[in-house]
């Protein structure tokens, strides 16, 4: 059978990097978004006879077929083969190996193997022996798998070394965090960051929090959450809202504003009641306006005057109460997170994939962009080191304009980026004003007060955070 082996180092102790592995959300930060969703959660950790069911899809093929609900799935679960794995040994600090049970393979084992390395580091040797249930002749399918291995075992190398020098750097004792919007594309991964380091989250559900002991159920609409399940916390983040793609209707505009409020002031009441120190509060650089030609936008900046600049004004409004109140308040204002599994790069993708990738927008309008990974530690730091507050820009120290987004993603991809992408598309998509808050932009926005907080971007270069992000 074929056998694919990556040998990585990182600069820690071996209980270090091995206790990492052990924690709750060291799965979601080795999965690249879109590639792989839990179905169910591991049964007992990493230990021998836990098992996970997974769904298995590719970001790509998930761009290009719908999204549809099937039975014993989440609604809008990505079409995907479903993977059930079993950890099979375990010899704490220095193996673990887990199999599938069903699944695409015909076999599949992966054994991680932790050793000493020079000056007290650590080296992993992962060993993956499978075998397809089909061969292809000439090897083809075993050239694709392989290709597929060396991108993904790449992006869990170097998702490892940046989430242990975040936590290293940080060296804070263990916090108890509640997180709203955990279900999200920023959610998940801040969650599972979080835990990672050994600190503890509480995530608000608005369905039944029955059987999930990290869970407590609240109904933002309503304004419905019980101040007890904050009492005792560090702190509160609010990633919770209407997502804004989609089609801007006047039903799903007034959807967007109306999940932000309901769930900014409901959480802006309760972290003042229960005294939690720390409100990390989601916002977007859509305040300043869709269209600054020839400025530089600070936090200092006067906010624009369209329909999102409103909808970011009403929303960090509502956790003024919170500060008021002596509350840390931090509001990220991010921009364009860049992710295969979701947001604005998720689409462009497969355009790109089969050769009809192109800008969107004008060549020379500016795009204020953050890696998912770097928003996620950015707000990582801000809970942590109690020195990020107020309005805070969350994005990348280099932003680039339309045509140089364009040509470092064709670069990346390895695919032409010469011919624009029609408008016509995204206004059908989106409708006109979608089309004109969301694509037809020009925001250069600066990262100076996070980069001055102490905060580290891992990713501070467009050609990186693609490379990660779609594991090249």
């Amino acid at each position: 059978m074929p056998v694919f082996e990556r040998v990585s180092r990182y600069p820690y102790p071996r209980a270090t990097v091995f206790a990492w592995h052990t924690r709750p959300g060291a799965f979601a930060r080795l999965s690249p978004p879109g590639m792989a969703t839990a179905l169910k959660p591991l049964t007992n950790g990493i230990e021998v006879g836990s098992e996970t069911e997974l769904l298995i899809s590719h970001p790509l093929v998930a761009g290009l077929l719908p999204h549809v609900p099937r039975r014993g799935m989440r609604k809008g679960a990505p079409i995907g083969v479903r993977w059930l794995v079993r950890h099979v040994e375990f010899v704490a600090n220095e193996r673990f190996v887990d199999e599938q049970v069903s699944g695409p393979f015909k076999s599949w084992r992966h054994e991680h193997s932790f050793t000493d390395g020079p000056g007290g580091s650590t080296i992993i040797t992962d060993r993956v022996t499978w075998a397809l249930p089909v061969s292809i002749p000439g090897g083809i399918d075993q050239a694709l798998v392989e290709m597929q291995l060396d991108g993904l075992f790449a992006f869990r190398e170097r998702q490892l070394r940046d989430d242990l020098d975040l936590h290293t750097r940080l060296a804070a004792p263990p916090r108890r965090v509640v997180v709203a919007g955990a279900s999200g594309l920023i959610g998940t991964q801040l969650c599972a960051l979080l835990t990672t380091g050994g600190h503890t989250v509480t995530r608000l559900v608005r369905r039944s929090a029955k059987g999930q002991p990290d869970a407590v159920r609240w109904d933002p609409a309503q304004r419905r959450l019980d101040v007890a399940a904050l009492e005792g916390a560090d702190a509160v983040v609010n990633l919770s809202g209407e997502s804004i793609a989609g089609r801007f209707t006047r039903a799903h505009k007034e959807k967007v504003l109306a999940s932000r409020l309901d769930a900014t002031n409901t959480l802006a009441s309760a972290v003042t009641a229960a005294k939690v120190p720390a409100l990390v509060q989601a916002s977007a650089i859509g305040y300043y306006g869709a269209r600054r030609p020839g400025e530089l936008l600070t936090e200092a900046s006067d906010p624009g005057q369209d329909l999102l600049a409103g909808v970011v004004r009403a929303w960090e409004a509502a956790a003024q109460p919170a500060a008021d109140a002596g509350v840390r308040v931090a509001q990220l204002r991010t921009g364009i997170v860049l992710s295969e599994g979701g947001g604005a790069l998720a689409p462009q993708v497969p355009l790109f994939s089969v050769g009809l990738g192109g800008r969107l927008g004008a060549p020379n309008a500016w795009m204020s962009w953050i890696g998912l990974d770097d928003t996620v530690r950015a707000y990582l730091h801000t809970i942590l080191t109690d020195v990020v507050e107020g309005p805070t820009n969350l994005v990348a120290p280099r932003p680039v304009t339309n045509q140089e987004f364009a040509t470092t993603l064709g670069r990346v991809l390895h695919r032409p980026a010469a011919v624009p992408t029609p408008s016509i598309g995204p206004k059908l998509l989106l409708g006109a004003d979608g089309y004109d808050q969301m694509i037809d932009t020009d925001q250069r926005v600066a990262s100076q007060k996070l980069s001055e907080s102490g905060f580290w971007f891992a990713q501070g270069t467009l050609a990186d955070a693609l490379r990660h992000a779609l594991m090249r």
